[in-house]
């Protein structure tokens, strides 16, 4: 059963849209996907069990990738975590733990080449230390802040024409 969530939901916010606007009420056509969207990134960002993956520091592996897209709207709905080893991670830095390390070269990767992921660079996530389920879901979360990423940018161009 889908919840329906309130809005300007995460995407309205980072795409820069008016409430109220064309944009944004063109994107109230579509109930599925807005709720499909905040659906997908609850499930990616606060899930019901983490798998030892804590939602600090998925919010931390999602900024980073934001930081890719420049833009500013993004990263605000990711802030700076308190803890120090996970501002690192989120600011774009090589964290000193090895886990840490290997999570962030990973997204990285992904951010910047899907397409170059082989078999040993999920290896290398498991030589780390995650688990099988762990890589799925940091897979996940990857996937999901690089859709973010695209669906904002192309809301924002949108909204620029409107």
């Amino acid at each position: 059963m889908t919840i329906h969530h309130a809005r300007p939901d995460a995407l309205d916010r980072a795409g820069g849209l008016a409430d109220e606007g064309e944009i944004y009420k063109f994107r109230a056509l579509r109930p599925e996907f807005l709720n499909g969207a905040e659906d997908c990134r609850a499930a990616v960002l606060t899930p019901q069990n983490d798998l030892g993956l804590s939602p600090a520091l998925r919010a931390a592996i999602a900024r980073r990738v934001a930081l890719t897209a420049d833009d500013e709207r993004l990263l605000a709905e990711y802030p700076v975590p308190e803890d120090e080893a996970l501002a690192t991670l989120s600011r774009g830095e090589m964290p000193e733990d090895d886990r840490l390390a290997a999570i962030a070269a990973h997204a990285d990767m992904i951010a910047a080449n899907p397409g170059a992921s082989t078999r040993e660079s999920l290896d290398a996530l498991l030589e780390a230390g995650l688990s099988v389920s762990q890589v799925i879901a940091l897979s996940e979360l990857l996937a999901f802040a690089c859709f973010q990423i695209r669906v904002a940018h192309g809301l924002s161009l949108l909204e620029e024409g409107a």
